[in-house]
């Protein structure tokens, strides 16, 4: 097991490029195993980051209105896993020092109310698509 932890602390920085490497490949072949929502199959309600694997996939492959259609954070995810991946391989880091607390309640908090409003408008107003979720 140790050997596994210093291997993993040597490599940890390239975990944001694999991870990027992926989603990108996945937005070309998305039939690539990925994970189902746990929060949507115990209750039925898509959770905040619902639709945002595919979306991210989607605009690392160029495709902006696909990946808006499906989580308007999709393009931004897209960015920041880019620009993570280049930080970390240039700092031999995985996580950045420079990471703030304030940014990251900003960002769930984003996502937080995004949410709030796509469930509004998928089950209150029986809307679907954009800014709703997707249809299935």
């Amino acid at each position: 097991m140790n050997v596994f932890l210093r291997r993993l602390q040597h490599a940890g920085h390239l975990i944001p490029s694999v991870l990027t490497g992926y989603l990108w490949l996945k937005g070309w072949q998305p039939h690539l195993p990925g994970w189902g929502c746990p929060f949507r199959a115990l209750t039925g309600i898509p959770c905040p980051g619902c639709f945002l694997t595919r979306a991210t996939s989607a605009a690392l492959t160029g495709q902006l209105d696909r990946s808006i259609e499906l989580h308007l954070f999709g393009p931004i995810a897209a960015a920041t896993l880019v620009i993570w991946s280049v930080a970390s391989i240039r700092t031999n880091r995985l996580i950045p020092k420079q990471l703030s607390f304030a940014a990251l309640a900003i960002a769930a908090s984003a996502l937080f109310s995004y949410w709030i409003l796509r469930i509004l408008f998928s089950y209150a107003l029986h809307l679907k698509g954009f800014p709703g979720f997707p249809s299935p």
